[in-house]
């Protein structure tokens, strides 16, 4: 149906994820049996959404260099290459593409429901329990991910006594109605899952358990740089801006993707490395206070 709303129809690379939301990438060819994906279809990416604006069968023969371009790809030669190196024999389809906006599940999660969409929730709730073959799951569910944030699924599934699979599609009905956000290791609750909890009267965070850190979160960056990153103490940006990119880039887990991010989302966020030109110095007692401990190539 078109207008549709889908999680990723189709692989896109993450360079590519982002050149399409800059407006420099607006067409992907594909090798398909038949169509995968339908005109209008609004795919939840890692960057928002990207909407799928033409489905066209092409014959290679027809693609031309500013296709290549269009698409991202270094020349005509290297597209056209990337096309026959799997399933040669199939047919070539053009998919026009367009940053669509940021995910509407974002601002959802961080909206607090009055009294009445919260009742609205929780009979919601109630019926997927009534629904589910296997017993209630949806508080449990939410009080896990509530107890242990940012722990991988499959330990949460096995605390729950599900299959990671099943645990994990259970996780994304919650994040639908903006319950839950996902991290680059496990999940979180979102304010409208807090508020849903505390509306019931749930018991909520232990005594002993630490609050979350203030700031500006980390952006989506691979499981390995968050690990880096938040083992060293460093959970948002910042605390990001206390280091300079090379302590950073020392980390083992960050690679260029991790750093290309990083740099974008600090952007945004008026944040730059400690060492960016134009930088104010900042002083040791500062880095103290951040609580960050690295030792890069450029430490003294």
């Amino acid at each position: 149906m078109r207008g549709d709303v889908v999680n990723l129809g189709m692989q896109i690379r993450p360079a590519e994820l982002a050149a399409i939301r800059a407006g420099d990438v607006d067409v992907a060819f594909r090798r398909w049996e038949r169509p995968r994906v339908r005109i209008g279809t609004r795919m939840r990416t890692a960057v928002g959404l990207v909407e799928v604006t033409s489905v066209d069968r092409v014959a290679v023969s027809s693609l031309s260099a500013a296709d290549a371009r269009r698409a991202g790809a270094v020349s005509l030669a290297a597209l056209r290459l990337g096309l026959d190196r799997l399933h040669p024999d199939r047919p070539v389809f053009r998919i026009g593409l367009r940053y669509a906006g940021a995910d509407p599940r974002h601002a959802l999660r961080e909206s607090v429901p009055e009294a009445a969409e919260i009742e609205a929730i929780v009979a919601w709730l109630d019926r997927l329990d009534r629904a589910s073959p296997t017993g209630p799951w949806t508080r449990a569910t939410l009080l896990l991910i509530d107890e242990l944030p940012a722990t991988r699924a499959p330990d949460l599934a096995q605390r729950m006594g599900r299959d990671t699979p099943a645990f994990k599609q259970n996780v994304r009905k919650l994040k639908e109605r903006g319950l839950t956000e996902s991290l680059d290791i496990g999940y979180r609750l979102s304010a409208r899952g807090d508020a849903v909890l505390d509306h019931e009267g749930h018991p909520r965070r232990s005594p002993g358990r630490p609050v979350p850190e203030p700031g500006t979160r980390l952006p989506h960056l691979g499981a390995a740089a968050t690990r880096a990153l938040t083992s060293h103490g460093v959970v948002n940006l910042e605390q990001v801006a206390e280091l300079s990119e090379a302590e950073v880039q020392a980390l083992h887990g960050v690679g260029p993707y991790a750093l290309r991010h990083l740099r974008a989302a600090m952007d945004a966020a008026g944040l730059a490395f400690r060492d960016d030109p134009g930088t104010a110095p900042q002083t040791p007692g500062r880095r103290r206070r951040a609580g960050v401990q690295i030792r890069g190539p450029s430490s003294p």
